[in-house]
This record gives C-alpha cells, sequence and structure tokens, in this order.
C-alpha cells in the first residue's frame, strides 16, 4: 500500500543498481524526509464516509504535506539521478492518493483493497477436451494491472457437478479504479479509456478516474468520447518538458487544493450512496439509465 515507501526500500537494498556513494548519499537524504512525511500522514486521521467541517482542513494538511515532500523529491539532482523508468518521483502521487482514501475506505472495511492491483478483467474456460471438461472447470482468468483501486478481494471455488475437483481462484474487483499520471497526454488517455471500457463490461458499478499533475492535451481533442468518469490536474497547468522545469523562469503551480477535495468528494460520494440499478429498477420510473 505504501508504494513511494517500497519503491524507497528496494533501491535501498538493492545490489546491483544505486550502488555508488551518490546513489547512497542521496537515498539517505530522501529516506528522512519520507519518514516525516510518512508519520505526519499517518498520524492525521480522516477525512471519513460522514461528512465533517474538518474535511476541508484535513485535506489541506494532507495536500500541503504531498507539495512539501514532491518538491524535496524533485530537484534536479534527485531527478537526474533517479529516472523515470525508476518509478521513484512517479509513486509519490500514488502513495498521496492513498493517504488521501485510507481511513474513508478501511471505515468500511479493514480488509478492502486500497493501493495497487491485478483486478479481474474476463474469464474463459479452456479445457483440452470434453473428457477434461467434465472434470474440472479450468477456467483461465485475464488480469489487469491498475496503479491504485479501492476494491474487495473475492474467493471464488469452482468445482463440475458431480465432481470434488476444486479450482480456487482470487479476484480484485474494483469500486474505483485510479490512473496516476505525471502528466497526461493523448496516448495515455486513450489507453485509460479503454481500460475504462473494458473494466465497466465486467463491473458496471466501478468508476474510472485518471488524475495528473500536468496536462498534455491540445484544445482539438474531444473530452466527450472517451470512457472515463473523471480527469482531475492537480497543478491546473500544461505539461512543461522535466528540462524547462528547473529553468530559472518556470514557475510551478502548487497542487490544488479544491482539485483534491473535488477528487475526494467524488469517490466518498460513490461509496456512500447505494448503486441501485437494472432493468426492474428502471422500469417503475419508466426509464431505464
Amino acid at each position: 500500500m505504501l508504494v513511494h515507501g517500497d519503491n524507497l526500500t528496494q533501491k535501498e537494498n538493492h545490489t546491483e543498481k544505486y550502488i555508488d556513494k551518490e546513489a547512497k548519499k542521496f537515498l539517505k537524504e530522501i529516506r528522512v524526509e519520507y519518514s516525516k512525511w510518512n508519520k505526519a500522514n499517518v498520524k492525521l486521521k480522516g477525512p471519513f464516509a460522514n461528512s465533517s467541517e474538518k474535511d476541508m482542513d484535513i485535506i489541506q494538511q494532507r495536500v500541503q504535506l504531498f507539495a512539501d515532500y514532491k518538491e524535496f523529491i524533485d530537484q534536479q539532482k534527485y531527478a537526474e539521478k533517479f529516472d523515470s523508468r525508476s518509478n521513484l518521483h512517479s509513486s509519490v502521487l500514488e502513495e498521496f492518493i492513498f493517504y488521501v482514501f485510507r481511513d474513508l475506505v478501511f471505515e468500511f472495511s479493514k480488509s478492502a483493497i486500497l493501493g495497487k492491483a491485478h483486478t479481474f478483467k474476463d474469464i474463459f474456460f479452456n479445457s483440452s477436451s470434453y473428457k477434461e471438461m467434465v472434470t474440472k472447470p479450468n477456467a483461465k482468468v485475464e488480469k489487469k494491472d491498475h496503479d491504485f483501486i479501492i476494491g474487495v478481494n473475492i474467493q471464488t471455488k469452482m468445482n463440475c457437478e458431480g465432481n470434488k475437483d476444486v479450482e480456487e481462484h482470487s479476484w480484485q474487483i474494483p469500486a474505483v479504479a485510479i490512473e496516476c499520471k505525471t502528466y497526461l497526454d493523448k496516448t495515455m488517455l486513450e489507453g485509460s479509456s479503454t481500460a475504462a471500457e473494458q473494466l465497466k463490461h465486467r463491473n458496471p458499478n466501478a468508476i474510472y478516474i485518471v488524475v495528473a499533475e500536468w496536462l498534455k492535451l491540445t484544445e482539438q481533442v474531444n473530452l466527450k468520447k472517451f470512457k472515463v468518469d473523471q480527469i482531475y490536474i492537480l497543478r491546473k497547468q500544461k505539461n512543461t518538458d522535466r528540462e524547462y522545469r528547473y529553468a530559472a523562469t518556470y514557475k510551478k503551480n502548487p497542487i490544488y487544493v479544491d482539485v483534491v477535495q473535488h477528487l475526494f468528494d467524488t469517490v466518498r460520494t460513490h461509496l456512500t450512496t447505494d448503486w441501485e440499478g437494472g432493468i426492474g429498477f428502471g422500469l417503475q420510473k419508466g426509464y431505464l439509465l
């Protein structure tokens, strides 16, 4: 669940990479600041399922903690030492999302899934012959990696009638899927849209959200055609290539509290309201969708 902390630990314990003197020095510096960020977020409680006057203040504190740590780790020396393939910088956003929703989700269940997951995508049955088909299901489960989900782990058992040969499967089912990006471009959005559509074919009550720091889309992109439920750009700013972000003239927007507040409210509303639907329910009203 602490995906950024885990990433940092992997680098500290790596036996082939990040073993030079400079890398070890930088990792020690980052570990000190990460520990402060982690402890402050653990100590801070909320928001929860029931709306409170304290919610805005709590979110504001979490955003400030995130912004301060992100400003520290985004220093040029760290960005050049640990490139994008290391996921050190990108994983900060994923862990921030965890802190934002932790107390809300665990209020429902301590066993809820909160974080990276290999979610259920599809299932098919692939016996090698009819003789085998009547003895066991031979279920094959296709899974999809997600940056962050709020969901549940479903344990299943299958067997053919009259046969005791049981197959066990574990399915991670999202109620909310969140794709985390440093910046969002058209190719990434198309991929997210496809993933959202596939998710909702099997789990129609799920919502799919994209969260990014910066935006790399033009006005020629028609957002209405994409299947995601919402897109949040935390800095309300267009993307600038990383080398230009360290120029003296570059002005980087802050992480906006109102954007994070809207994200939290959207997810909380989804998790705390009924998902009543279906043909019978719609027929009572006279309109089905």
